[in-house]
């Protein structure tokens, strides 16, 4: 019955019968047009149902000023009126209702995070009308919607070109725009280190300095301070921050600073590894993650675990590992992999915190209520099924489609192939990760699905974007809606009714429907820090 219904809904939503397909992205589950309008200018109130919606309504504030230069203000009931409440008997999820109709906009649900979706919402439907006399004249939509994941997220490496606080918080707007409300920030690596940590401020001083085109370019990091200013921009948007600090591999940023930790690595990937046979190592990485914790209230971290193999040939000259294999009877280098990560994963949870970590580390032995694996590497499924079977929660995020720094047109040649595969926003839209995995119990595992960036060649601001947009709005569709109300010809209907938005923002985006379309560039206000991406 459950199918049979979700068909006809599908069917209709589709089709057009009993509604016009509504222009919102991602697509709600049910959206019904009346003929009713309502006219948003300065005139109109907002109303605050409860006082934890205070930052969802600072964030609606300033996204209508920013957009249309409407200063909606906060005030008392009103006939002409923006009204945002929370059904505080109802059971926490992110589903909202959005009415607009002839006497104002109401927005219910049954967490902030829900009154956040609906907010995005109404963001779009604003976005998508011309100014009027200076108000925004919106149809009479009526929006039932619910998400289809908890977990729609979009990484950012920043080690090997850095972009910046302005960049972020603009990719923090579009992920809200969209409702993604995970933002993987990947601070660490080879190329650079960029995060203040206070006990070790050398990490930043000189492990910040250089970048992957450039290894004398000034340091560049992110203080605590902008930290925080990111991470509470991003609350309000309903995007929880989780931090990347990769180790034991991908250190090289960190050794440079404090050698003494350094476990060696080979020629291409010099000071590759920290080293797990040198006690100290513990301590100070535990000291570092004690300090992010404290910056990233999302009680997440992320400690990488991947292709240690790159550098991990060293470690049997040294003879604290050598010790430390012996102590401990490990067999080989990959045993002494596990023992450091299942190590510093004790050192995570003891903060309270969750451990992600790369799907290499599905084969290490951790808690499974407190260990997710983000599964990226498209042709080895049997890792997939690997952390299925251990009972590990999943984040879907394969090279192929989700790797964003893979080129998205067959022509293009500056960005990553597969062989002559590549990433199409299509693929993006389309693929389906359930599709993997036969038991169907498994399935409930997946937590939902991620974009990433690498940024080996995205060397400045409209590369970035130009890899982003605009398949980060397949992206949000794949991860919200449910494949019963997807289809990609309706999708890329309400998408030409974006670029114009992007156009106007300055987005330097590849357009799918005209590729030989050539963006203006966009010369984007740097921060002080950011200097070491390269100019546009």
């Amino acid at each position: 019955m459950k199918i049979c219904l979700m068909a006809v809904i599908a069917g209709l939503y589709l089709s057009g019968a009993g509604q016009e397909q509504c222009p919102v992205i991602p697509a709600p589950v049910q959206a019904v047009r009346s003929a009713e309008t309502f006219l948003l200018s300065r005139y109109t109130g907002l109303i605050l149902d409860a006082p934890e919606l205070k930052g969802a309504g600072a964030y609606l504030q300033q996204r209508l000023l920013d957009l249309k230069q409407i200063p909606v203000a906060v005030k008392p009931a009103d006939a002409d009126y923006i009204r945002l409440s929370i059904n505080k008997q109802a059971k926490q999820d992110e589903s909202y209702r959005l009415a607009i109709t002839k006497k104002g906009v109401n927005i219910t649900a049954n967490s902030v995070a829900g009154v956040t979706n609906g907010i995005s919402s109404l963001l779009q439907l604003v976005s998508l009308q011309k100014p009027v006399n200076g108000g925004v004249s919106l149809e009479g939509w009526s929006i039932k919607d619910a998400p289809r994941y908890g977990w729609r997220g979009f990484m950012l490496d920043e080690s090997r070109h850095f972009m910046g606080k302005a960049k972020v918080l603009q990719l923090l707007d579009w992920m809200a725009f969209y409702k993604l409300n995970r933002f993987h920030w990947h601070l660490t690596d080879e190329p650079g280190w960029r995060i203040e940590i206070k006990r070790y401020p050398k990490l930043a001083l000189l492990g910040g300095l250089g970048n992957f085109t450039n290894p004398t370019a000034p340091a560049a990091y992110y203080t605590q301070e902008e930290i925080s200013e990111i991470v509470h921009y991003a609350a309000q948007r309903n995007i929880t921050v989780i931090p990347e600090i990769d180790m034991p591999g991908h250190a090289t940023a960190a050794n440079r600073a404090y050698p003494q930790y350094s476990g060696g690595g080979n020629e291409q990937h010099p000071d590759f590894t920290f080293d797990p046979g040198n006690e100290g190592t513990y301590g100070y990485l535990m000291n570092i993650l004690r300090e992010v914790n404290l910056l990233f209230p999302s009680g997440m971290i992320h400690l990488g675990g991947d292709e240690v193999s790159f550098g991990s040939d060293k470690w049997i000259q040294h003879e604290g590992v050598k010790k430390l294999m012996q102590t401990h009877s490990l067999k080989d280098l990959k045993a002494v992999e596990r023992y450091f990560m299942e190590r510093m994963a004790d050192s995570v949870y003891s903060l309270h915190a969750g451990l992600l970590a790369w799907d290499e580390m599905a084969a290490v032995n951790l808690p499974k209520d407190k260990t997710i694996i983000c599964w990226w590497r498209h042709d080895q499924p049997r890792q997939l099924q690997l952390a299925l079977d251990k009972g590990y929660r999943i984040i879907v995020c394969p090279r192929l489609p989700y790797y964003f720094d893979f080129v998205q047109d067959s022509s293009h040649r500056m960005g990553r192939k597969w062989g002559k595969a590549y990433a199409p926003i299509k693929d993006v839209y389309n693929y389906k990760a359930e599709s993997l995995i036969a038991d169907q119990k498994q399935q409930a595992q997946v937590l939902g699905i991620q974009a990433n960036l690498w940024t080996e060649t995205v060397t400045n601001f409209n590369r970035m974007d130009y890899m982003v947009f605009p398949r980060i709005a397949a992206l949000a569709e794949a991860a919200w809606t449910t494949d019963a109300l997807k289809n990609y010809d309706g999708f890329a209907t309400r998408l030409k009714m974006q670029l114009p938005l992007y156009r106007d923002a300055g987005i330097y985006f590849y357009n799918p429907f005209d590729p030989s379309e050539i963006p203006e560039p966009v010369f984007f206000r740097r921060d002080t820090r950011s200097l070491s991406a390269q100019e546009n």
